[in-house]
């Protein structure tokens, strides 16, 4: 019976280290960030130009939570707290997640590591159904959503046009369908500034402004149900695809050997975060840098498998969102910033500093 063999080190060597796996890794930093998104919209939604202690803001928040019951003098603070924002913290929430997640399915589905969920033309074509609500008046049936509606309906146009341009014989390839959005982008800003141009009064220069550069501004309670239900039900259906995610990361042929549908998965993931882009623009206007940055990121901390990098992408951006809101509306109080300069301001170094890591692959393993 042989004895077991003992490796030794050699002389005035550390032992080698053993590699971390990053499935035990996962776990760990999933509660970690679990706990850091909970602190980080507590801290959010009692700051602000009015600052409101954490002992009574967490009293206000139990008590709408189960109907308690305030002093008379205490409204004006509970309706801060409660009425503006707690819904907008919230859905900080779900379009820095939706847009992490989106961010990472485009990607792979274009194989492209400088996609994000604007290149596909979605976000201007609801800027311009947003700016041609607020000029024409249309949509006036749907009351204070109707600029929200003709954004939607204006990003699942984008949508429509930007695949049927793209489709050709063979299919949709990612090439084509980035060059289609790409163009049509730039075709869709046209006709917003000529939309400006003739605009009667200064208002929907701000309307603009507000669709290309994001805020959460107008975000209330009868705005968050029908967004947080698109970008969740998405976030499950992206997350159940993190197979096929994996596999045409590699190639159209790769994956059709491995027994991938490569046509109708890209579909069904085009029309999935179409829908997701359309919702997150139609209540926040365009926020760029999240959905593009995000993905990167996680892949440095949990690797390239997608059923890791869907998990912990949308908790990343859901805390990214939120202190960036914070930011936006504290900086320079009581006017506020939109949220795209900001998301510029942080994107640009965090991106430049990822390109200048020698061990990471964008788009793929580290």
């Amino acid at each position: 019976m042989s004895s077991p063999t003992t490796v030794v080190a050699p002389a005035g060597r550390p032992p080698p280290a053993r590699p971390v796996r990053r499935s035990a890794v996962t776990p760990l930093l999933l509660t970690l960030l679990v706990g850091l998104l909970v602190g980080s919209v507590f801290i959010a939604i009692g700051t602000g130009s009015a600052v409101i202690a954490p002992p009574e803001t967490a009293r206000y928040l139990w008590a709408a939570l189960t109907g308690g019951t305030i002093s008379a003098d205490e409204l004006t603070r509970y309706q801060i707290i409660w009425q503006i924002r707690t819904p907008r913290v919230l859905l900080a929430v779900l379009v820095g997640g939706g847009l992490a997640v989106v961010g990472v399915a485009i990607q792979a589905l274009v194989r492209n590591a400088l996609a994000d969920p604007f290149i596909l033309g979605v976000s201007s074509g609801g800027a311009v159904g947003a700016v041609a609500v607020s000029l024409l008046g249309a949509l006036s049936i749907f009351g204070i959503y109707a600029v929200s509606v003709g954004a939607f309906a204006g990003a699942l146009l984008a949508t429509v046009l930007v695949y049927t341009i793209a489709y050709a014989r063979t299919g949709v390839t990612p090439l084509r369908l980035v060059l289609t959005g790409v163009a049509l982008s730039f075709g869709f800003q046209a006709v917003m500034s000529v939309m400006i141009y003739f605009a009667p009064s200064g208002e929907a220069t701000s309307t603009v402004l507000f669709w290309t550069m994001g805020s959460f501004g107008a975000a209330t309670w009868g705005s968050l149900p029908i967004v947080a239900l698109i970008i969740l039900i998405g976030a499950v259906l992206l997350h159940q695809c993190a197979r096929p995610l994996d596999v045409m990361s590699l190639g159209d042929e790769t994956a059709a050997s491995m027994g991938v549908n490569v046509a109708r998965s890209r579909q069904a993931l085009f029309l999935v975060t179409a829908l997701m882009t359309g919702a997150m623009v139609a209540v926040s206007g365009a926020i760029g840098f999240v959905g593009l940055v995000i993905p990167h990121i996680t892949r440095m901390l949990v690797g390239a498998a997608h059923a890791r990098v869907l998990l912990i992408a949308p908790l990343l951006g859901a805390i990214l969102m939120v202190w960036v809101d914070l930011l936006a509306r504290t900086l320079v109080a009581p006017r506020e910033l939109p949220l795209g300069v900001l998301t510029a301001l942080l994107g640009v170094p965090v991106f430049i500093l990822l390109m200048r890591r020698r061990r990471y692959v964008f788009g793929g393993t580290s």
